[in-house]
């Protein structure tokens, strides 16, 4: 199974009031290979009474999109339940150095994944990705993990930024998908 391979293309742009003078937009390809090798993402979302909340977590990528767990308690599982909308930020090799790397920021909003085959596949992928401490029990519609319960969140990107950063050239790529402007 092919995670990383886009089936989704969007609409790719470079900003060159924020890209060095020679810069070229960066390939979707390239950022779905990032965040297929990433480890940590950071996710936001919006409390209730508007306050924003971060968090890193774990995610994989496959169908197009980001896949990541929550306990149904916790925080970001009570902020997604009134507000699906979220953003998803990672970064490539650099991490957090100035010269190499690409930043990628998705926006998008969450979907439940409740599906016995989908929910099997993801485990899989986790135990691929992360190792096998984040092997989960498909069960119920979501995962079960020592004895916690975890639900499962797919976010298909609606758009997306990247910023490339290189010794001498930087980049600001906005992937736009069908129907967002």
């Amino acid at each position: 199974m092919s995670v990383s391979a886009p089936g989704r293309e969007p609409v790719t742009e470079l900003d060159p009031a924020y890209s060095s003078q020679d810069a070229e937009a960066t390939a979707w390809s390239a950022a779905v290979g990032g965040m297929s090798e990433a480890e940590i993402f950071w996710l936001a979302t919006v409390r209730p009474d508007g306050r924003p909340h971060v968090t890193p977590l774990l995610a994989v990528w496959a169908d197009d999109a980001l896949h990541f767990t929550t306990g149904p308690g916790e925080r970001k599982a009570k902020n997604l339940a009134a507000n699906p909308h979220c953003v998803l930020t990672t970064s490539t090799a650099g991490g957090n150095d100035l010269h190499v790397g690409l930043d990628v920021v998705v926006e998008g909003e969450v979907e439940r994944v409740e599906d016995e085959s989908t929910l099997r596949r993801l485990a899989e992928l986790y135990v691929e990705k992360y190792g096998s401490d984040w092997r989960f029990e498909v069960r119920d519609g979501g995962f079960d993990h020592r004895g916690g319960r975890a639900i499962v969140f797919r976010v298909e990107p609606r758009r997306a930024f990247g910023f490339g950063r290189g010794e001498s050239e930087f980049s600001q790529t906005r992937w736009t998908f069908e129907g967002e402007g």
